[in-house]
């Protein structure tokens, strides 16, 4: 439409209107209760706006504070298992039907063995040589596979009688945690770092800093994949640290104090420091157990009762970065 006619249009509408009729200019009734409505209209959508704006600054907020306080859980014991007091344990996992898989270390006494959860018997054990000192392990298909400590070196047996085994070179920088999603492997070398490592080539391809509240994690031990995500025990701390393999960022802690003090009371000789997670996939059963420790235990989380600072976490889960030889 041309501009002109536009300003026609306009000027005739004006000109329609008697300024000398009262009823002319007096808003009809069904013309106050549209502006009545329009202003509703007008008045709900800024409120739904203004709502949105807090719910979303108050969402952020809280988004902001869960992830610079991760969850906080203790456990309950569900159930005790023997185990021998003399496996000094590295690398722990469930291989279904009530047996686990274990690595033990020390030279001249490191071992892969098959154990009876409820009897604890080894059932079948692969002695290693004296020269290495066994570290973590995990199962992949029908593979075990497992590191050692201070070599690149790892090895590969056959689940069923772990007498079939051959050599590989890993590119971490030492050898302490071994756990798998079911495609890919991931590593710790007793730093901050979680390494995917390729099943085939043992190539890394991909490493993350393992973080909690801008703090790096260090000191990464014996590793399990569960639920998305990879449990990591903390070496020389009652902590199991749940961290995002996707970031590295800690999703939770799970505090073990009590239970270690709990070992150490009824043992009969002195224990080393929790080491070992198993996850049984099927019952969603989580097993913990350490080095020397008499006892496997079944156990459940619970969402801590008392209220932990991060502070409190930095004192009981964190250790500064090891640069001496571990036992």
């Amino acid at each position: 439409m041309a501009i002109g006619s536009l300003h026609k249009r306009k000027h005739s509408k004006r000109s329609s209107l008697k300024p000398h009729t009262a009823m002319a200019l007096r808003p009809s009734p069904s013309s106050n209760h549209e502006k009545s409505y329009l202003l509703v209209s007008v008045l709900l959508v800024l409120s739904v706006v203004v709502l949105l704006g807090i719910s979303s600054s108050a969402w952020s907020k809280f988004k902001s504070l869960d992830e610079s306080f991760p969850r906080i859980y203790t456990i309950e014991v569900v159930n005790e298992f023997p185990h021998d007091p003399h496996a000094f344990t590295q690398g722990l996992l469930y291989g279904g039907n009530n047996t686990l898989f274990e690595s033990t270390g020390l030279y001249k006494e490191s071992s892969v063995r098959k154990v009876a959860l409820q009897s604890g018997k080894v059932e079948v054990l692969q002695k290693m040589d004296d020269s290495y000192f066994g570290e973590g392990l995990t199962l992949l298909g029908e593979r075990l596979f497992q590191v050692t400590w201070l070599k690149n070196t790892g090895f590969i047996y056959d689940r069923n009688n772990l007498s079939k085994f051959e050599k590989f070179t890993h590119q971490m920088q030492d050898g302490w945690g071994l756990a798998t999603d079911g495609e890919f492997l991931f590593g710790s070398d007793g730093t901050s770092t979680l390494y995917l490592i390729d099943p085939q080539t043992f190539r890394v391809i991909g490493q993350k800093i393992v973080k909690y509240n801008g703090h790096e994690v260090h000191n990464l031990n014996e590793l399990e994949f569960i639920n998305k995500e990879v449990w990591a025990n903390v070496w020389q701390t009652d902590c199991i640290a749940r961290v995002s393999p996707e970031d590295g960022t800690v999703l939770g802690w799970i505090l073990l104090q009590t239970l270690r003090e709990k070992v150490a009371a009824a043992a009969n000789s002195a224990i080393d420091v929790l080491n070992g997670i198993a996850w049984d996939s099927e019952e969603k059963r989580i097993f913990v157990t350490g080095k020397l420790w008499p006892k496997l235990y079944e156990i459940k989380l619970d969402s801590a009762k008392k209220q932990y600072t991060s502070g409190d976490i930095e004192r009981f889960c964190l250790r500064m970065p090891v640069h001496f030889a571990k036992p």
